[in-house]
């Protein structure tokens, strides 16, 4: 297949995916959030197999792909209704830091025009080692920048899960003509050596076998071969 085909925008897209898992992880690693870090994770790890297969033909590898996708696009659902507050979801909760820390998305103290305050909390008895953090001056939430992550991330799965059903599509056709046309013979080396052999036998016979009355004579092969038959 040529290079403008769906194989090699799949190719495309799984690198495009890659990168921006590899985006988001980083941040996710910033924030703490533990749940993205893990699903983050495994996309990375079924991308490049994805990948893989569509390099190297394999159809299995790119089913895999697909049937993930469609789990990606159902998890960032969940993302975004997370930070969107919907359904009873809370976007201060600790779900997605399994409880272990109190940590909220990396971009909720960095986002673009955010500045970050603290200040000290020496009147109150019991923390005067501790300061209070408020973020004033952001030109977008932070939730809203998640939101973005995880709807670019359904778009480019959603995309990405049209162009691997139709490559499996193609590589299924490309094998089943292969198959036709007699490509995976499963005895070839049978059919090849066929008459070989037989011609060997026939020589051997004829030059072996000496009748009463001396040498056949160049005529009589064609009889003594009918009598093989």
């Amino acid at each position: 297949m040529g290079c403008c085909t769906g194989r090699c925008t799949l190719i495309f897209l799984c690198t495009l995916q890659l990168l921006a898992a590899l985006e988001r992880q980083v941040f996710d690693f910033l924030g703490y959030q533990w749940a993205p870090i893990l699903a983050n994770f495994l996309h990375i790890i079924i991308v490049i197999l994805g990948l893989f297969g569509t390099i190297q033909y394999r159809p299995r590898y790119i089913v895999v792909y697909a049937i993930w996708t469609a789990i990606w696009v159902t998890w960032n659902i969940f993302i975004i209704c997370f930070y969107l507050e919907v359904g009873g979801l809370s976007k201060d909760s600790e779900l997605l830091t399994f409880n272990i820390s109190q940590h909220q998305s990396w971009w909720s103290e960095n986002g673009p025009g955010c500045v970050r305050k603290e200040a000290s909390m020496s009147g109150i008895k019991g923390l005067d080692s501790h300061s209070y953090i408020s973020v004033i001056g952001c030109a977008l939430e932070y939730r809203y920048i998640e939101v973005m992550h995880s709807s670019f991330q359904i778009l480019i799965a959603l995309v990405g899960f049209v162009y691997a059903c139709y490559v499996v599509s193609v590589f299924t056709e490309e094998e089943d003509s292969f198959d036709f046309i007699g490509g995976f013979d499963p005895f070839p080396l049978y059919h090849v050596n066929e008459k070989p052999t037989n011609l060997l036998f026939k020589q051997t016979y004829l030059f072996g076998f000496v009748p009463p009355g001396g040498l056949i004579s160049p005529a009589g092969f064609s009889g003594v071969e009918g009598m093989n038959k």
